[in-house]
C-alpha cells in the first residue's frame, strides 16, 4: 500500500478515505464514484491476487496534477472518477478528461515504476471518431473501445461515447 500512497502524494492527489480493495473485475466495470472507506478503518490490504488496492479521489483532485504535467492549465479538465490503484504489485492512474484544445475526450492511463511515472494509453475519443497510442503489452491491462480490446500501437477506429480501462482477456 506504500507505493500506492507515494503516487498519490507525486501527483498532488487528495485521498477521499482509506485505500480500500475489491474485485479487480468489479473494479474496473465502475464508472462512478468508488466507495469511500472510512479512514479510521485504515488501509486494507490485498489479499487475493485478482484484487486491487484503489484509493478514491474526487475527480476535481487531478486537476493540478493535469495542469503541472502537460504545462497548459486547463486544457484538460476531469470528466469522470479517475482510477488510481495497484494491481499485482503495479501502480497505475487512469483519467478521464475533457480535452479543451481538441474539444474531445480523452482517457490518459499511467504506469508507475523505480524510474518514474510512463504514460501506457493514450485514448481521443468523440462521437465521430476515436484516435489512440497504446503501450499496455506487457501489463494485464487493455483499452476497451466499441466492445474492442486495443492493447498496443497508435490509429484510429469509429467514435465512442466511452473508453475504458479493462483487465485484458
Amino acid at each position: 500500500m506504500g507505493k500506492l500512497r507515494n503516487v498519490l502524494i507525486g501527483a498532488g492527489v487528495a485521498v477521499v478515505g482509506a485505500i480500500g480493495t475489491k474485485k479487480a473485475i468489479d473494479y474496473f466495470r465502475n464508472r462512478d464514484q468508488e466507495d469511500v472507506i472510512d479512514e479510521a478503518e485504515g488501509d486494507a490490504e490485498i489479499a487475493e491476487a485478482d484484487e486491487v488496492a484503489y484509493a478514491t479521489v474526487e475527480p476535481e483532485s487531478v486537476q493540478g496534477f493535469l495542469d503541472n504535467s502537460f504545462g497548459d492549465p486547463g486544457r484538460y479538465v476531469p470528466t469522470r472518477p479517475p482510477k488510481i490503484f495497484e494491481y499485482q504489485d503495479e501502480q497505475y492512474m487512469v483519467i478521464w478528461a475533457q480535452d479543451n484544445n481538441k474539444d474531445k475526450n480523452q482517457m490518459l492511463a499511467f504506469k508507475y515504476a523505480d524510474d518514474g511515472r510512463h504514460m501506457v494509453a493514450s485514448v481521443g475519443y468523440t462521437e465521430e471518431a476515436t484516435d489512440y497510442n497504446l503501450n499496455l503489452e506487457g501489463t494485464s491491462f487493455a483499452v476497451e473501445v466499441n466492445g474492442e480490446q486495443l492493447v498496443s500501437g497508435q490509429g484510429n477506429t469509429d467514435g465512442t461515447a466511452e473508453v475504458d480501462f479493462i483487465l485484458a482477456a
